[in-house]
């Protein structure tokens, strides 16, 4: 396995922030269930806990306790577009933790095809939140320099790597109804 995806799994499991590149943007992780991770992720952000966070991983076996009471055509639904850059709006069934749902009663999850996140996620054995590098207001990072520029040395590790390529942040739709919350 990568060393570089070793090193990120380790400082998730210590509670660090990484950044690491995504489909389009490079992103900022942690582990989602550990709420002092999560509240300093937000806080270099400077990011509204009430919005809420994305959660990523590499497998579609990492994100099934959220799909188990999903309709057979609501996980086909999924299953159709995983892995890929599209981040579905899920209902919650009381599994995630609130500092990652925000004020929603839903959960963003994306299985990801990007092989940075899908070594990483491998690594340290499950999903991790994503949310874009950039503190809010910013444009988001493109490169590691950028994400040199925006936290310096306030982030645990960089993951090497480059972009998935889009131009834009992945799409997030909304599985119950349909409708696009954020275009891609």
């Amino acid at each position: 396995m990568n060393i570089h995806y070793r090193k990120a799994a380790m400082c998730l499991d210590q509670g660090g922030v990484i950044a690491y590149p995504t489909e389009a943007v490079w992103g900022l992780g942690c582990d989602p269930w550990d709420v002092h991770a999560v509240a300093r992720l937000l806080e270099l952000k400077q990011r509204d806990p009430a919005k809420g966070l994305i959660v990523i991983a590499g497998t579609l076996q990492q994100v099934e306790p959220w799909l188990a009471n999903l309709s057979a055509a609501q996980q086909a639904t999924l299953k159709a577009s995983w892995p890929g850059p599209r981040t579905w709006l899920v209902p919650d069934v009381r599994i995630a933790p609130p500092w990652v749902r925000g004020e929603h009663a839903s959960i963003a999850l994306r299985v990801s095809d990007h092989p940075v996140v899908q070594g990483v996620c491998a690594a340290f054995g499950g999903p991790m939140v994503s949310t874009s590098a950039n503190p809010a207001g910013k444009a988001p990072a493109r490169n590691a320099l950028e994400v040199r520029r925006y936290f310096g040395a306030a982030l645990d590790t960089i993951v090497p790597g480059e972009t998935g390529g889009l131009d834009r942040p992945t799409e997030i739709r909304d599985l119950l109804t349909g409708e696009i919350a954020r275009h891609g």
